[in-house]
Parts: structure tokens; C-alpha cells; sequence
């Protein structure tokens, strides 16, 4: 390969690295090309971009975009596939959907909003890790709730006294 070629290929890898806060590295290696194509059709189907390419041009990639870190060029071996995301969840929740009814693709390391994850035990934590979205929305309901249950009592509270007035009266009575 040329080096314009691999400087084309590292300018491009470093954009997408940029350009995401969050991506994983995965070992695809000893995939078929039918279960390949299946993988990069499932990637499409949940917006995650699947790139094969050399370790040497991941880690050059890497340390273009400031995001070189001594764990995750140390998993740089083998074969590497990386996969770039908008939500730091899905790559793991599709790399177990897709191990389901196979043995790859294997978690090397992850990249998640400035934290590195290393390992493929760390498929299910990484699975259970809740979006940005998903937490506004959490802490929206929890502020919501103390409210809610204010504007409860206060409508029962006055069902309540109603009752309680009625019932003085028709003792007077």
C-alpha cells in the first residue's frame, strides 16, 4: 500500500474518530464473508459504521484525534475491526445480539465519552450503560414526581375536608 493510500486511510479513520465520541475496537478476524456481510448489515440497520483496517493506521488514527491511550494500543493486535456510534450502548448490545448465533465479533476495548473499557467481559456492562437521552428522561420523572404527589394530596386533601364538613353538618341537623 502506498503512503498517500495509508495517509488517505488515517485522515479518514481520525475524521470518524473525531467526529463520535464513542466507538469500540472488535476482533472480526476468523469471520465468513456471509457472516461479515450479516454483521455490516445489522451495524447499517442500528446506525453504528463498522471499518476494517490495520492496527498500525488505527493507532496512527488515534493519535491524530488525541484519542491514543496506552490500554487501547496495547489491544492492537490481531485483527481489529472498529465500530463509531452516536450512543455509547448499541455496539454492545449489537455485538451480543449478533454473538447469539455466533462466536465474533470478540470486544477488544471501547471508547466511551473519554473512558476506556478493555476486554470482552466488559460486553454487559458496557450493554447496560444509559444514554444521555435515557438519563434526562430519568431524572425528568424523578423531579416530577415530588410534584405530582404534592398536587395529589392537595386535591384528596380537599375531597377529604369536603367529606368531613357534610358529615359535621348532618350531625347538627
Amino acid at each position: 500500500m502506498k503512503k498517500e493510500d495509508k495517509d488517505t486511510i488515517i485522515n479518514e479513520l481520525a475524521a470518524s474518530l473525531t467526529a463520535v465520541n464513542n466507538f469500540y475496537i472488535t476482533d472480526i478476524g476468523t469471520l465468513t464473508v456471509e457472516k461479515t456481510n450479516n454483521l455490516r448489515r445489522l451495524c447499517f440497520s442500528k446506525n453504528v459504521q463498522l471499518r476494517v483496517a490495520k492496527n498500525s493506521l488505527i493507532q496512527k488514527a488515534l493519535e491524530r484525534c488525541g484519542k491514543s491511550d496506552e490500554q487501547l494500543v496495547g489491544i492492537l493486535k490481531g485483527s481489529s475491526a472498529i465500530m463509531f456510534c452516536e450512543i455509547g450502548n448499541v455496539p454492545a448490545k449489537l455485538i451480543k445480539e449478533f454473538r447469539k448465533t455466533n462466536d465474533k465479533p470478540i470486544l477488544k476495548g471501547a471508547w466511551i465519552d473519554t473512558a476506556v473499557f478493555i476486554g470482552d467481559s466488559q460486553v454487559d456492562t458496557l450493554s447496560k450503560l444509559k444514554s444521555k437521552h435515557e438519563l434526562i428522561g430519568e431524572i425528568i420523572g424523578l423531579l416530577q414526581s415530588p410534584a405530582k404527589n404534592v398536587i395529589g394530596a392537595l386535591q384528596s386533601g380537599g375531597n377529604k375536608l369536603a367529606g368531613i364538613l357534610k358529615t359535621l353538618e348532618e350531625r347538627k341537623s
